[in-house]
């Protein structure tokens, strides 16, 4: 049966995270950020000094996982990990490098499954992430994959790092990015790939709009009582 689901998976840098979420506000759609999941899961691995390649430790934390999601009216969206607001830690690089090697273990993504699936309530759910289509939402109605070239993500990154202030190269950025493409292309849990009936899209040279653009007509193909909601 297909559900009220629309997948948007890519590599670190492609775009996934804001078009979903432009896509989930013309929708009035739930959404979900899988990748928040595994950087919150990295930083509590960092936080009780967790041996990275430590599968059962990192199981366990898992499992048990205290996380909010919550909104402030002054600072917005906020998630708050065992009591602490990790909100600004979550995009550091240092945490999307750990959350790629936590995310690389099987027993760790069988645990954070069923809560990823959870996220689907009426009227529907947006999610992005890396395994979506393929493993989380197989059923989903719309399963999209955003491609980019490493260059350009890495030329991405580096301006938001430059809005953050943080210091870094875009050649340093593009070696982090390109290991991290093979590390999650390799693993044989939930490798990063296209979903057989997804349809890619390469953002390299198109814009935000024009992406979202694309898929609002996907989406009224697959939901049109979506739109008229």
């Amino acid at each position: 049966m297909m559900e009220q689901v629309i997948c948007i998976d890519g590599p670190s840098g492609s775009g996934k995270g804001t078009i979903a979420k432009f896509v989930a506000e013309k929708l009035g759609w739930s959404i979900l950020d899988s990748g928040v999941l595994y950087r919150v899961l990295a930083i509590a691995t960092m936080n009780h000094r967790v041996d990275l390649d430590n599968e059962s430790a990192i199981t366990v934390l898992a499992a048990h996982l205290d996380v909010q999601f919550t909104f402030e009216q002054e600072k917005g969206s906020r998630v708050i990990l065992e009591g602490e607001d990790v909100t600004e830690q979550l995009r550091t690089e240092e945490t999307g490098n750990a959350a790629s090697k936590v995310a690389y273990l099987p027993d760790v993504r069988q645990a954070l499954l069923q809560r990823q699936q959870a996220f689907l309530q009426p009227p529907g759910l947006v999610a992005d992430g890396r395994d979506m289509g393929t493993i989380v939402f197989p059923n989903a109605g719309l399963k999209i994959f955003l491609t980019a070239s490493a260059e350009e993500r890495a030329k991405r990154r580096y301006k938001q790092l430059k809005e953050q202030r943080n210091s870094v190269s875009i050649a340093t950025l593009s070696k982090a990015i390109k290991e991290r493409d093979e590390r999650d292309r390799s693993r044989t849990i939930a490798p990063l790939v296209a979903a057989e009936d997804a349809v890619e899209i390469d953002t390299t040279a198109t814009g935000i709009r024009e992406v979202v653009e694309k898929v609002m007509i996907l989406v009224q193909e697959r939901f049109p009582e979506a739109l008229r909601a």
